[in-house]
């Protein structure tokens, strides 16, 4: 063998370095997948729990009584880990009421979502459903 012939091949430096750079990327990449997941199931609560609070309001509107006051509840076995608390409260305005309904973790009672609306409650004696017309009578 001559002096001068080239030696193919990497030395163990620069494997070991190969090997640090990839362990690095591959925490890396373990970390954003894990936060892309925590993420997700944060908003999946958020907007089950948006669904949820949203439904006791027409469950609410469609009864057509709004006594002031709280009341609170849950959402059935389907959705054990959600809680409801509905708070009513007079307007200024005759008829209209504050409605506020809260959805929260049933296991912390931390609150996940919280929506705020105004319902106007009809007249006794009135029995004006909804008078509009948005078609031809014929």
């Amino acid at each position: 063998m001559s002096a001068t012939s080239c030696q193919a091949g990497f030395s163990l430096i620069e494997v070991i370095v190969a090997i640090l750079i990839l362990g690095v990327a591959l925490v890396g990449l373990t970390e954003g997948v894990t936060a892309a997941l925590s993420s997700s199931k944060a908003s999946e609560r958020q907007t089950t729990a948006a669904q949820l609070a949203a439904g006791q309001i027409e469950t609410l509107r469609a009864s057509g009584s709004y006594d002031d006051g709280q009341t609170d509840g849950d959402f059935g076995d389907e959705f054990l880990q959600y809680r409801w608390t509905q708070t009513i409260s007079t307007t200024d305005i005759p008829g209209l009421h504050d409605v506020e309904v809260e959805v929260e973790d049933s296991q912390t009672g931390n609150t996940i979502y919280d929506l705020k609306t105004s319902l106007f409650e009809l007249p006794q004696g009135s029995n004006a459903v909804n008078q509009t017309s948005t078609g031809r009578q014929r």
